[in-house]
């Protein structure tokens, strides 16, 4: 144990400096404007938080197929591209970092948020239990239409284009999406992924979309501005896998060749247990991946502590306390009292628990 490494200590990821090793997780808040635009007061968010290690923005799709959930933002338009700017530029004059989270839903859609009212778009044919958030409120999710194996390549250049636009957009890099139910989660795990091409069967066929992804956006990043987030014990959005051990073990060993500038994982939190999860022990991926790895998943600053302390981690992300906290390394620093989150705000609408939780010195 080294009691030296702790949540304020510095941290060199890749070419950034980082000041402390507490990462603002991405946070989906369903507070983007029209056209799915961010705007004045997404700025606002961030640039309060601005003091974070890192700041990792909210999942974006990479195309209107990849949208599941209304008002998230996008990366494909030149509207949103502008709006990005101006968010990233403001966060940069307050001296802070951020990196965009690429992000493709897959499955976990409908056809109210695709484009011409379409079927969404899986791996294989499954529904997913459950419902979805719409525009007019939650509705059933909807069997999925199974990918033609033609089209992947084309799921492959809009996340190379997102790249692109993130690049012109300002970021200080990228995290490829590849966590929580979403679209490459679905074709890594044998629940969701029926396929009998190259994409599916083998566990080197089921990553081979998360690998040619990374491989994609390292050609417009270079591998020391991309991150990659993986939830191997996560059973959200009705995701499943027959052998989780071997699914990430292997996955993240496929990512070790391309010297990333860090893996995130999102560990099991209570819901997964309840769900059944097999947990996945963060010590299982680290010692198969030779990187700076971010863990993620319910910490407070005495397990964050702990968990740097011991070599676990090089980085601890916050998501919960980051929504009501946004001064945080200040009140790690300070020892503090926190503010307490509002669920009931958490997605949709407008400042009201999204940028008036107040600061330690108003």
């Amino acid at each position: 144990m080294n009691t030296d490494i702790n949540l304020l200590s510095p941290y060199k990821l890749g070419e950034l400096e980082l000041p402390n090793r507490i990462v603002m997780a991405p946070l989906t808040r369903q507070r983007a404007g029209k056209g799915n635009v961010p705007h004045q007061l997404n700025a606002e968010y961030y640039v309060q938080r601005a003091s974070a290690g890192l700041i990792i923005a909210e999942a974006t799709q990479v195309s209107p197929q990849g949208q599941g959930y209304p008002n998230t933002p996008g990366i494909y338009s030149a509207e949103q591209v502008a709006g990005w700017r101006s968010l990233t530029d403001a966060v940069h004059q307050h001296k802070g970092r951020i990196y965009l989270q690429l992000w493709h839903v897959g499955r976990i859609s409908h056809p109210d948020l695709q484009p011409n009212k379409a079927l969404p778009v899986a791996p294989s044919a499954i529904a997913p239990q459950g419902q979805v958030m719409t525009y007019e409120g939650m509705k059933p999710f909807v069997t999925p239409r199974a990918l033609e194996t033609w089209e992947i390549p084309e799921i492959v250049e809009q996340y190379r284009q997102g790249a692109k636009n993130a690049l012109e957009a300002g970021f200080d890099g990228v995290e490829i999406h590849a966590a929580n139910g979403y679209l490459i989660d679905q074709f890594l795990r044998d629940g969701t992924n029926q396929r009998t091409d190259k994409y599916g069967g083998s566990i080197e066929n089921r990553a081979r979309l998360l690998v040619e992804v990374t491989e994609a956006v390292i050609g417009v990043w270079g591998a020391n501005r991309v991150g990659v987030r993986l939830s191997p014990s996560g059973t959200f959005n009705d995701i499943r896998d027959s052998n989780p051990l071997e699914t990430f073990g292997y996955a993240v060993e496929a990512l070790n060749k391309f010297n990333l500038a860090y893996l995130h994982i999102f560990e099991a939190i209570e819901a997964d247990i309840r769900h059944g999860a097999t947990v996945v022990p963060t010590s299982h991926l680290k010692e198969r991946f030779q990187g700076t790895l971010i863990v993620n998943g319910g910490y407070d600053k005495s397990r964050g502590n702990t968990v740097l302390s011991t070599g676990a981690a090089d980085l601890v992300a916050f998501g919960t306390l980051y929504i009501a906290n946004p001064d945080l390394p200040e009140r790690f620093a300070l020892n503090a009292p926190l503010n307490q989150p509002d669920p009931t705000t958490f997605y949709g609408g407008g400042e009201k628990g999204y940028t008036d939780y107040p600061a330690i010195a108003s």
